[in-house]
């Protein structure tokens, strides 16, 4: 019983310290964030920080890290080497989370500009929808990787374009706008 009321209260502290960080990163850059603000604002002391981050960068490493993790948990149950998924329905899925998670998304790959993370979504992206579609034994292993580069770029493009826009469009319309180009090309859509 001990146990989990400690559990409850570090994931507490830890969510109030994030929502706080996210708020203040919506305001302005991480170099410009303290510490002592973040801290005042989730009415928590320093020693409690310091408990679960080094610094605010730590922080959002941290933050970059759990949403990679969590994408991944979510993903681990499909089976992509034998085509049992319909990239479209997982792409689907993907952006339902990525809609869900909104906010935070947009700060990630939008305002914070993190080229880490967005090479991290660009791999989970491409490794798991468009390693089929080039999955053509007629091109090289370098030619297939400069495609796959390409497409999951893409892909990252159009999502950061959606979340700009206020995602009014459904992930399902998004996910299968993705696919249409990834396979044809611009030709899909005209």
């Amino acid at each position: 019983m001990a146990a989990e009321k400690i559990d409850r209260r570090v994931k507490y502290t830890k969510m109030v310290i994030k929502e706080s960080f996210v708020k203040f990163l919506k305001q302005k850059p991480i170099s410009k964030i303290s510490v002592k603000e973040i801290c005042d604002d989730a009415d928590i002391n320093r020693t409690t920080f310091y408990a679960h981050y080094v610094d605010q960068y730590d922080l959002l490493q941290q933050i970059e890290n759990e949403v990679i993790d969590d994408i991944n948990q979510y993903l681990k149950g499909y089976d992509f080497k034998n085509n049992k998924v319909v990239p479209t329905e997982m792409i689907e899925k993907i952006l339902e989370y990525i809609k869900k998670n909104s906010e935070l998304f947009d700060l990630l790959l939008n305002s914070n500009r993190d080229m880490k993370f967005q090479q991290e979504i660009i791999k989970i992206i491409g490794r798991q929808h468009f390693i089929s579609v080039i999955g053509d034994n007629s091109l090289n292993k370098e030619d297939a990787e400069y495609i796959f580069y390409f497409l999951a770029s893409g892909a990252v493009g159009v999502i950061q374009m959606w979340l700009k826009g206020g995602m009014k469009r459904h992930p399902n319309e998004m996910a299968e706008l993705i696919l249409k180009i990834a396979i044809n090309g611009r030709s899909s859509v005209i």
